[in-house]
């Protein structure tokens, strides 16, 4: 039997900061993962580190988002000195584009909305007329009214980051185990994975959709569910986009990634003509130089979802010492998991303020 303090359940980019900022803390971890053989959205999403429109109608979403922003400077520097290589991290603010004066009124009454919402702290998002928007991106197509700007947004190659973070977890980190049965015990839980037997005083929930039959081996049910996004990348092109957006990024090495779609089709992670067709249609309409440039590969990856779309912090049932985190954005949070969610459970478990973050808000929406 191999005994740690905490065993952190899933290897994606969720499990693999928590435990990496556990580690850190000096507590005995292991990282327990199924391997790609999973439903991996760490390894399919588009790797955007966002803020603006996050945490609308939900406010402590929003200010975890914003935090995450904060944090993700200092914790990226940290990791590439820890692992020895960059993971092509950018913060130079995001955009979100309009196509239409309609578009525009509806993205400032959301962003007028999430001022409101976020009162005396603040919220860092503006709308730009076109002119402003083609000042910073000259390669705007026709079709571009404006855009909201957020200076906080960034993105990252999101497989670099999930190599650096397995990379520093080291021996810690056990790849090909997926946890298949969990007991609780006197003083904590045993987990079967692989060939082996792991015991902790503690443990945490973290494999995405992978949380829904593990929860259920301790008794709970967990409102989560799949959500499918498909993305293309392109050649290599001359550098012409500075700054991301939720549909169009330039990587660092030069390639584009286009995207996404949110289709309600299961664990269905296939690719489909039509939507790819509409991923691109919407690029060019962007960038109209898209349209000359080669696609080089297309996938579908599914992303994790509450029914309100926001993350779910917890203990889980009767289990003080079972904790849950399932989110969709474990690249924009990648930064707040490890340098202050992991610091949480090393102190001992969640404060009072993540209390909405609990998956009981979804009983009081039903009774409402």
């Amino acid at each position: 039997m191999i005994e740690r303090d905490i065993l952190v359940l899933g290897g994606g980019l969720v499990g693999a900061a928590i435990g990496y900022g556990l580690q850190k803390r000096g507590l005995r971890i292991a990282v327990l993962d199924e391997g790609d053989v999973a439903h991996r959205a760490s390894r399919g999403n588009f790797g955007l580190v966002w803020v603006q429109s996050k945490g609308d109608g939900f406010p402590p979403y929003a200010d975890w988002a914003r935090h995450a922003a904060d944090v993700w400077p200092d914790f990226c520097t940290e990791l590439e000195q820890r692992v020895g290589f960059k993971i092509g991290y950018q913060k130079r603010g995001g955009f979100s584009l309009c196509f239409s004066e309609k578009d525009f009124a509806a993205r400032a009454n959301l962003i007028k909305r999430m001022h409101n919402q976020q009162g005396p702290k603040g919220y860092d998002c503006e709308m730009m007329e076109r002119a402003r928007v083609e000042k910073m991106m000259p390669a705007i197509g026709p079709d571009v009214v404006g855009a909201s700007f957020c200076p906080h947004d960034g993105h990252v190659n999101p497989l670099l980051l999930l190599r650096a973070l397995h990379t520093a977890l080291g021996v810690d980190y056990f790849n090909e185990h997926r946890a298949s049965a969990i007991r609780a015990r006197r003083g904590g839980f045993e987990v079967d994975a692989g060939a082996a037997v792991f015991a902790a005083g503690r443990v945490v929930l973290a494999a995405g959709l992978g949380n829904l039959p593990l929860a259920r081996m301790l008794g709970a049910e967990l409102p989560i569910r799949p959500q499918r996004g498909q993305i293309l990348v392109t050649e290599r092109l001359p550098a012409f986009l500075d700054f991301p957006m939720s549909g169009v990024r330039q990587t660092v090495e030069g390639t584009v990634m286009l995207g996404s779609s949110r289709e309600e089709v299961g664990y269905d992670n296939s690719i489909k003509t039509d939507v790819l067709k509409t991923i691109t249609r919407n690029a060019v309409r962007a960038f109209p130089l898209l349209a000359r440039a080669r696609i080089l590969r297309a996938w579908g990856a599914l992303r994790v979802l509450a029914p309100d779309e926001h993350p779910i912090y917890q203990t889980l049932g009767d289990h003080a010492h079972a904790i849950v985190a399932t989110c969709h954005s474990g690249v924009s949070l990648a930064g707040a998991h490890s340098e202050t969610f992991a610091g949480y459970l090393a102190q001992g478990g969640l404060p009072a303020h993540f209390a909405p973050f609990h998956s009981r808000r979804f009983d009081v929406q039903a009774a409402a």
